[in-house]
């Protein structure tokens, strides 16, 4: 019954018809603290879901302060997963919650962050073990953040660091792998092809015109990827709903980045 209840969620955060995923992280306050673009977190949640975005992820406090009784329906993934900028290792991902307590909170998803190479990385790869295995018993589907971080990674978007990462997540029980992309269609479909389950590209930092993160995403769809996981490139976007819309075009329709940019400008 657990794979019946892991089926009926997914539909709620993934497209049925492209089968692919707009995911918008919007969880940075506990890192970074209250950036623009999610000082007011309900009024992003609101733009994001009238873009057309599948889902939005956030820490368990926050779902009461932006999801939702409101609007457009959007689907919910929370974090389970924190560290803040001020600590004394960043890339120290502690667990800080319970998949039990995402249901109660109506949660179509969970999450977790790792960083493969890091100095924890053996307590975080524990922490996905357990989760999964939980995840597996409610029927709660998992998007591990799988990412090569660390003193010894040089390039934490080389192409077989960033396989390796998103195969050590699919390998711990989890559903859907976000991971960065690693520059090119062709490098990208290494990662794709060694990784069972669908692969979600992150935005990374914020680019410098839409153009070149709209290429990056078709490139990344071209490659296999099953969507996207982006968070600065949107809500710190001057139009957090156009860049939303542009977005599901590439991932849900196929539209090329210049398809994509000419229906940004129409907004």
């Amino acid at each position: 019954m657990s794979e019946i209840g892991k089926r009926v969620r997914i539909e709620r955060i993934m497209n049925r018809d492209s089968r692919n995923t707009v995911i918008i992280p919007l969880d940075h306050g506990i890192s970074v603290g209250p950036i623009k673009g999610l000082v007011n977190l309900a009024d992003m949640v609101d733009k994001v879901a009238k873009g057309g975005a599948n889902a939005v992820l956030q820490q368990k406090g926050m779902v009461k302060h932006g999801h939702r009784g409101y609007g457009t329906d959007v689907g919910l993934i929370v974090h389970m997963s924190a560290s803040t900028n001020l600590g004394p290792d960043p890339n120290n991902k502690v667990q800080v919650c319970q998949v039990e307590e995402c249901i109660k909170m109506g949660a179509d998803a969970v999450s977790v962050h790792i960083n493969v190479g890091s100095e924890t990385e053996s307590d975080q790869l524990s922490i996905l073990g357990a989760v999964a295995e939980s995840c597996d018993f409610w029927g709660m589907p998992l998007v591990a953040m799988m990412y090569p971080r660390g003193k010894g990674i040089s390039n934490s978007n080389a192409p077989d660091m960033v396989a390796h990462a998103a195969r050590a997540g699919a390998e711990l029980g989890a559903d859907i792998i976000k991971t960065n992309y690693t520059g090119d269609p062709q490098s990208f479909s290494h990662v794709v092809d060694g990784c069972p389950v669908p692969v979600v590209v992150a935005g990374g930092p914020k680019t410098e015109t839409d153009l070149e993160f709209l290429q990056m995403i078709e490139g990344a769809i071209e490659a296999g990827a099953r969507g996207v996981a982006i968070g600065r490139n949107v809500f710190q976007h001057e139009d957090p709903i156009a860049m939303t819309r542009a977005l599901s075009a590439v991932v849900h329709e196929g539209a090329s980045a210049e398809e994509a940019i000419l229906r940004l400008k129409k907004q």
